[in-house]
């Protein structure tokens, strides 16, 4: 059995297989924080867009990323559109041979794309020699594969807990500055050493990295510059174009067409 329905029970760390691939159509997904002690996963969407948070991150996952997720490194995968949702779980002594023991974003060709659909679909069984040459260029292209560094590490501060999820969950926006210290009681000069401290980055710095992640989600999805530049709160389309183009070295549709 490789395709599950949205709410099937799945447990991969109580299958022998060394190989166990995965797929689903969801839609509205929070697996909430979760862990595997004896397998370490990949995970990535064909189609759709996935919110990963780890302990201290959070990554988006368009089409053109997955990610790598080691044995025993608890995460959360949200997600509130139709994703096409694929993981491929592998025994931990036989992966780590290949790609070691570190969470990782890479870059998904159209030839990794094709083999992660395929082993997808496997059945559970030990791999016979056709599907082991698929496996030895899969982990070829792995290798080659170029490491994604839109990473967004999250504050943990419990004064921010509660709107931290809220933003986590897309169900609101980081506000401006003096908005969040209403929203939280904290005074702007503390916000901004917590946030420094936690995140590496300025509140507004890293707000405007939250917007980032958000729009390539927002776009993923199918939404308009003009839907995505109101969403987000930008004054103008072109203040949202110029934005993303500081930031990523392209406009919102050479980004998406240099992806596809």
């Amino acid at each position: 059995m490789a395709i599950l329905k949205q709410n099937d029970e799945f447990d991969a760390d109580s299958l022998k297989e060394k190989v166990i691939g995965i797929a689903s159509d969801m839609v509205m997904h929070d697996s909430g924080f979760h862990l595997h002690t004896t397998k370490a996963q990949l995970l990535y969407a064909p189609s759709g867009c996935m919110t990963v948070t780890t302990s201290d991150s959070q990554f988006v996952l368009p089409p053109f990323r997955m990610l790598w997720i080691p044995a025993n490194e608890a995460h959360r995968v949200n997600f509130r559109n139709m994703v096409a949702y694929r993981s491929v779980y592998f025994d931990t002594d036989y992966a780590e041979k290949y790609i070691g023991y570190s969470l990782k974003v890479l870059h998904v060709n159209p030839l990794l794309k094709e083999i992660i659909e395929r082993i997808c679909f496997w059945e559970w069984k030990t791999p016979d020699r056709g599907q082991e040459n698929i496996l030895s260029v899969f982990w070829n292209e792995i290798n080659e594969a170029p490491e994604e560094k839109l990473t967004l590490k999250m504050p943990k501060d419990r004064r921010f807990k509660k709107v931290v999820e809220e933003w986590t969950l897309r169900s609101a926006m980081p506000p401006m500055l003096k908005k969040l210290t209403d929203e939280t009681g904290a005074v702007e000069k503390t916000i901004t050493r917590i946030f420094k401290k936690e995140t590496g980055l300025s509140y507004q710095e890293w707000r405007q990295q939250w917007r980032l992640q958000r729009s390539i989600e927002l776009l993923v999805e199918g939404n308009s510059i003009g839907e995505v530049s109101h969403i987000l709160d930008f004054s103008s389309d072109s203040a949202f174009i110029e934005f993303f183009k500081k930031h990523t070295g392209s406009t919102p549709l050479q980004y998406l067409m240099k992806n596809e």
